[in-house]
């Protein structure tokens, strides 16, 4: 190690005592640089139409009234060409307006905000874990380790099935707590919406682990008597990221069905999937899944653009089940002595970046800036032709979205794509405060950080949203939404008697 100092600008930037340029790096900030370049290029089309469009107009402004006669007798002898051209102009047109994809809108959602007496303090979830009787000591110091480490605070809510001791897991409990949670976040929404249930034309439900018969779809047909040719849907399986997959799939009917609703429902269910055995892999989502649910309302009527909150953008899915560690990365299955739980695999952050690096891919070309895509084209070529050892260029993200809604798997998750999409402490802001406030919500967490963003009154019009979601199979999927206004969150919202207190300091 050298003896010699660097010093250091304002700016972070270190410069070695002979290669001083403090004139410089004291008037420019070098960010400035690549914003500029940015708009430039972003703008370079406008920018080369405008001395084009200037010429046009000059140009025209010389024309004398003979000049304007003589282009008129040149169409009239020309009628047919005209009239040729115009036929093609129309009908082109027509083909264009009717086979365009139609414009989803996000009405609104509701988020359901479990009851105070449901929650877990860490003291309670460890004394409750120890009088169960079904826990060892190192599993039990295994939990507290994890919860300590989780980033989850201490206002989270477990089911009220396992408050009781001992835990009753039955099919009522689960059933009940499905119907709290789909039921409250619903009630809420129709009440802020003024849309009635049977206006409703597809329902699309996602619940990875609890998937009774009558489904949970028919439950909420059943509930609110929805009416008897309603396309419902009901997924299971697929994971925390099944959110955005409902999602989807409900954008893809409101193409094909018009002038219509359709609600999703996010939720998962805790109460049949305690593990309470002693698999470390397995004790896992003990610590870090909570109650919550969300119901959102999608319209493809035009009149619905005027109070709706976003519209859809982009919906981009990646499936990596074809790998056999992905696949398994999360996996339900009974450990040794026949208990059932969901096991997490030691490689699952590994494989959740390979995921996000697919999707990435994906998603960049649609949504990236022209000026990010060169640079990535252009190094990526440079570190084929050239030098093996050029770093590949990671686009800045922060350029194509406003806020990021994260799913908040867990502290790990959402460090790792801070790093890796190299956003600031203000981009994951959301993340965090939704896993320490409700904790890990699964395929609804997203809606959960949305609605913090609503509530500290970050939403402006034009705004761009990217919502990231993980779940098993393994799969990465993206939603991209476009704020139509500046969104103020609506009543009785999950933050509504906490935002106040956020954002709070996370212990490391």
């Amino acid at each position: 190690m050298s003896s010699e100092q660097n010093s250091t600008t304002p700016n972070g930037v270190q410069i070695q005592p002979g290669r001083r340029l403090p004139d410089f790096l004291q008037s420019v900030n070098l960010k400035y640089v690549k914003l500029g370049y940015h708009y430039l290029v972003s703008h370079l089309l406008t920018l080369c139409l405008v001395p084009l469009m200037a010429v046009i107009i000059l140009e025209a402004s010389r024309l004398d009234p003979d000049d304007i006669h003589q282009l008129w007798l040149h169409l009239q002898y020309n009628l047919v060409s005209v009239i040729v051209f115009s036929a093609f102009l129309v009908f082109g047109s027509t083909v264009y307006i009717m086979t365009r994809p139609r414009s989803v809108y996000l009405v609104d959602y509701s988020c359901y905000r479990p009851p105070s007496h449901l929650q877990v303090k860490f003291h309670q979830f460890m004394e409750h874990s120890r009088l169960t009787g079904d826990f060892d000591e190192s599993s039990l110091e295994f939990q507290r380790k994890i919860l300590e480490r989780s980033g989850l605070g201490e206002e989270t809510v477990v089911p009220e099935a396992m408050h009781s001791l001992p835990p009753r897991p039955s099919m009522a409990a689960a059933r009940e707590e499905a119907e709290q949670v789909m039921f409250g976040a619903l009630d809420n929404l129709f009440a802020n919406t003024n849309v009635k249930p049977k206006d409703i034309g597809i329902l699309v439900v996602n619940c990875s682990l609890f998937n009774p018969t009558p489904s949970l779809s028919a439950m909420i047909v059943n509930k609110y008597k929805l009416r008897g040719n309603i396309r419902s849907f009901n997924l299971g399986g697929m994971g925390c990221s099944a959110g955005v997959i409902a999602i989807d799939l409900a954008k893809d009917m409101l193409q094909v069905h018009r002038n219509t609703y359709a609600v999703v429902v996010s939720t998962e269910n805790i109460t049949q999937n305690w593990y309470f055995g002693n698999k470390k892999s397995m004790l896992i989502p003990n610590c870090l899944f909570r109650v919550g649910g969300a119901a959102v309302l999608l319209s493809n009527k035009s009149a619905d653009k005027r109070r709706a909150k976003y519209k859809v953008v982009h919906v981009v899915r990646t499936h990596r089940g074809a790998d056999d560690k992905a696949f398994k990365c999360v996996y339900q299955e009974q450990d040794d002595v026949g208990k059932t739980g969901v096991s997490l695999s030691k490689d699952l952050m590994a494989i959740a970046g390979g995921a996000l690096k697919t999707n990435i891919t994906t998603l960049g070309p649609l949504v990236l800036p022209i000026s990010e895509q060169l640079l990535f084209f252009l190094t990526l070529v440079a570190k084929k032709l050239f030098n093996a050892k050029v770093k590949p260029y990671i686009p800045d993200f922060k350029l194509a979205f406003d806020h990021f809604c994260i799913h908040a798997g867990g502290r790990a998750v959402i460090d790792e794509l801070e790093k890796n999409l190299q956003l600031l402490p203000e981009h994951v802001e959301a993340s965090r405060m939704t896993l320490h406030r409700f904790g890990n919500t699964s395929s609804s967490s997203i809606w959960y950080e949305l609605a913090y963003t609503e509530a500290k009154g970050r939403m402006r019009k034009g705004n761009r949203v990217w919502q990231i979601a993980f779940g098993s199979g393994f799969k990465c999927n993206s939603a991209v939404w476009q704020a139509l206004r500046n969104v103020k969150p609506s009543t009785n919202g999950p933050w509504e008697d906490c935002i106040h207190r956020y954002p709070v300091q996370l212990s490391l």
